[in-house]
């Protein structure tokens, strides 16, 4: 029985999921939207959330902790600087997950992953022109 058991294990050894989540978590902070499946998505959220939490604390444990996951001293310094000042009076909650599609290949469920309060790029088409 898996009774409070959290996570999924995602058909991958410990060493391999924690690779994953490192891959997709440096990737989602510096594009702040990525493309992933729903049950990887979901999953995601959590480690994506304790990293700007740590960049909301700042200080030099909390940034220490934060290159253990996270793969690139860029990408760090952007969430200690830009992600923790644009999410300085939100409590929590700063990944959306949207169901997109379902995957031609063998139906798998993909997801939308993003942080909220996004700044709008020009490369997406507008949906307020008249």
């Amino acid at each position: 029985m898996r009774h409070r058991k959290s996570g999924r294990k995602l058909g991958r050894s410990t060493s391999h999921r924690r690779a994953l989540f490192r891959n997709m978590v440096t990737s989602l902070l510096e594009y702040e939207r990525i493309e992933t499946t729903d049950a990887k998505a979901k999953d995601l959220r959590r480690v994506a959330e304790r990293m700007i939490t740590l960049g909301k604390r700042g200080d030099l444990h909390a940034r220490r902790t934060a290159l253990r996951t996270i793969q690139s001293k860029g990408i760090t310094a952007k969430v200690f600087g830009e992600l923790a000042e644009r999410f300085r009076d939100r409590p929590g909650g700063y990944t959306r997950v949207m169901k997109l599609r379902t995957r031609v290949g063998d139906a798998a469920p993909i997801s939308i992953i993003e942080l909220v309060d996004r700044p709008e790029s020009g490369t997406e088409g507008s949906a307020d022109a008249s």
